[in-house]
């Protein structure tokens, strides 16, 4: 359980791990701030504070406008799922997956920093893919997306240490969620996908989730600048 009458903004809360996120807060007796690009109904439901953002554009203005003057959490959930062999991928793909992934989190971050930093024990919570550390074919350009963000959120772990605000990653293997559904479009796919984990099953939106909120809570205060694995042991285990 989450300290109550705390500040969070999610980005990207409208569908998949973002909405799973933002469900999983309204749980809690928290102020919950949810940014995407369309308003969904269930923003009414949660009762939280929608705020339209396209964190693509230029100016992300539209926060400053919005957020309250402290910021207890911050969690960047907007990705990108670009699978092509090398050769087939355009500049434009690589600028796209960077767009959202890399730079959207940086000028969320910077229009967030003095609300995180008047908290005084705030968490960042970003997302980031095991394809950065076990190579996987034809994740080229959303690895490398990826890989940045992970340094980003390195190097700010150390930055913000000061002022106590833990920044933290989580990095997923293949999760059922609408940005995923292509891959998962029929049982043999599915099935294909399930056994190439340990676990022999697909990541879920809920366990993503229950990741990141215990990264945001106060219980996890001794915890900054990791690179968490959620991924049904994809990345460090090979079962006989």
């Amino acid at each position: 359980m989450l300290d109550k009458n705390r500040n969070y903004l999610i980005v990207g809360a409208s569908s998949g791990i973002g909405r799973a996120i933002a469900e999983q807060l309204g749980q809690n007796d928290v102020n919950l701030w949810c940014a995407s690009r369309r308003k969904i109904e269930a923003y009414d439901k949660w009762g939280v504070d929608y705020v339209e953002l396209d964190v693509t554009s230029e100016s992300v203005s539209a926060l400053d406008r919005a957020l309250p003057e402290v910021l207890n959490g911050l969690i960047y959930c907007p990705g990108s799922i670009n699978l092509k062999p090398f050769q087939s991928l355009k500049i434009d793909d690589y600028r796209a997956d960077w767009e959202l992934n890399f730079m959207g989190a940086v000028k969320v971050l910077q229009a967030c920093q003095k609300r995180l930093q008047k908290a005084k024990d705030a968490s960042v919570v970003l997302f980031s893919t095991i394809a950065t550390k076990t190579g996987m074919s034809y994740h080229a350009s959303i690895a490398a997306a990826k890989a940045a963000v992970e340094g980003l959120a390195i190097s700010l772990a150390a930055e913000w240490a000061r002022h106590n605000i833990r920044v933290n990653v989580i990095a997923l293997s293949l999760t059922d969620t609408p940005l995923a559904a292509r891959l998962l479009s029929d049982e043999k796919r599915q099935k294909a996908s399930a056994e190439r984990h340990p676990l022999k099953r697909i990541g879920h939106p809920q366990g993503a989730a229950a990741a990141a909120l215990y990264l945001l809570d106060n219980k996890a205060d001794w915890v900054t600048g990791q690179i968490i694995c959620v991924d049904g042991g994809l990345s460090k285990l090979k079962p006989l």
